[in-house]
């Protein structure tokens, strides 16, 4: 085998341990419980996932076509920088919203310091309790 032949190997086996990374992030979106863990899902496999298939896309026109693609390049920084971020973003939201966490979660500990002394907080907190 030749370095084109092994670096084009190397391109299909990206692409394909991207898609199944992807397929067991669709997995997780369906089956977890609730909108953080959902989140984690859809962020940190599917970043991996989609970084892997443009890496493989990249490394199969380099050696094949002898072609480096900026769009490429740029697609990779792109998704690594702000999937991860929008995923932040939306578990912030989510949780300054009051979505409740699920039942099987740990210890909110940050709930006392984001809202302490807050009236609807402690009513929720209060409503928790007498639904357990």
């Amino acid at each position: 085998m030749t370095a084109k032949e092994i670096l084009e190997w190397v391109a299909v086996f990206l692409v394909l341990f991207g898609s199944i990374i992807s397929v067991i992030s669709a997995f997780g979106l369906i089956k977890l419980p609730d909108v953080y863990t959902r989140s984690h899902a859809a962020t940190k496999s599917s970043t991996l996932a989609v970084l892997a298939c443009l890496l493989g896309a990249f490394i199969y026109f380099w050696s094949h076509d002898g072609y480096v693609s900026i769009r490429l390049i740029l697609g990779i920084i792109f998704v690594f920088i702000t999937a991860p971020v929008a995923g932040h973003l939306v578990c912030r939201a989510a949780y300054r919203s009051r979505v409740p966490l699920a039942e099987n979660s740990g210890e909110d500990e940050l709930k006392s310091v984001l809202f302490d002394g807050d009236l609807a907080a402690v009513t929720i907190s209060e409503e928790e309790s007498k639904d357990r």
